[in-house]
């Protein structure tokens, strides 16, 4: 087909001049060149293998400069005397490169690069044990297929839920009206005022009758200090003594248990 013969054309071309380059010694002039026309004709092949990646989130604009970026790495790297053929040494170059762009852009929460690579790994076993096994495989046979601990299997599996994250506006229940953040806890200021009276009761108990029917009287009855003056029989002047000698001693014991 025309369309096949204009493919072989193209990559004999791209060939060439990449065996022109690695021909040339470092630091000729004629290798630069040579270099970035070789990596010009290869573009092509590495623009295709990003393409398969597309509709996974990603840019494809990222997707295909994370490819440019592996296959440059390659043209460098690229040996002919080794007696790989180009291609099949780019391409786990190319594509490692688009992965690794995957691995690092795409978390929706950041995690270790072990559980990353875990949940490539897992990911990828899954899919060869559902085709040889013709079942949905266990954690025990991937475990077992990856020579890893079942522990280790369900470390990746939770990582991976990091993966993706759902946006708070997502509906939820029945009739969709209510959203996800209606179901996170917020503060619960009362957990902190259960503190305060579990560690009031021993400072209360410092002060002595007079000093606690005062500071009774007047925060939980919301007497002013005249009329608990009037009701005790003492001066409005001492109640405010006493008022400030009972908070005193308060403050100073919850100092104390704080240290």
């Amino acid at each position: 087909m025309p369309g096949d013969s204009g493919t072989r054309f193209a990559t004999d071309c791209a060939t060439q001049l990449l065996m022109a380059m690695t021909a040339l010694p470092v630091g000729h002039p004629q290798r630069a060149l040579l270099r970035a026309r070789a990596i010009e004709a290869w573009l092509p092949m590495a623009r295709r293998l990003a393409s398969r990646y597309s509709g996974r989130g990603e840019p494809l604009g990222d997707l295909v400069q994370s490819a440019a970026i592996g296959l440059i790495r390659a043209v460098d790297n690229f040996d002919p005397l080794r007696g790989v053929d180009f291609v099949g040494y780019a391409l786990p170059t190319v594509l490692g490169e688009i992965k690794r762009h995957f691995r690092d852009h795409t978390w929706a929460v950041r995690v270790p690069r072990r559980l990353q690579e875990l949940r490539l790994a897992i990911t990828a076993a899954n899919n060869e044990l559902t085709q040889t096994l013709s079942r949905l495989p266990t954690v025990a046979d991937i475990a077992a297929h990856l020579r890893i601990t079942e522990e280790q299997v369900l470390e990746g599996l939770e990582g991976a839920r990091a993966y993706h994250a759902m946006p708070l506006s997502t509906p939820v229940g029945t009739n969709s009206r209510g959203q996800l953040d209606d179901l996170l806890g917020g503060d619960d200021h009362g957990y902190e005022l259960a503190e305060t009276r579990i560690a009031l009761a021993p400072a209360l108990a410092r002060l002595d009758q007079r000093e606690r029917m005062i500071l009774t009287l007047r925060f939980y009855g919301n007497r002013s200090q005249v009329q608990i003056a009037g009701q005790l029989g003492i001066s409005q002047m001492h109640v405010s003594r006493l008022l400030a000698r009972a908070l005193l001693t308060l403050r100073h014991q919850f100092e104390a248990e704080i240290l």
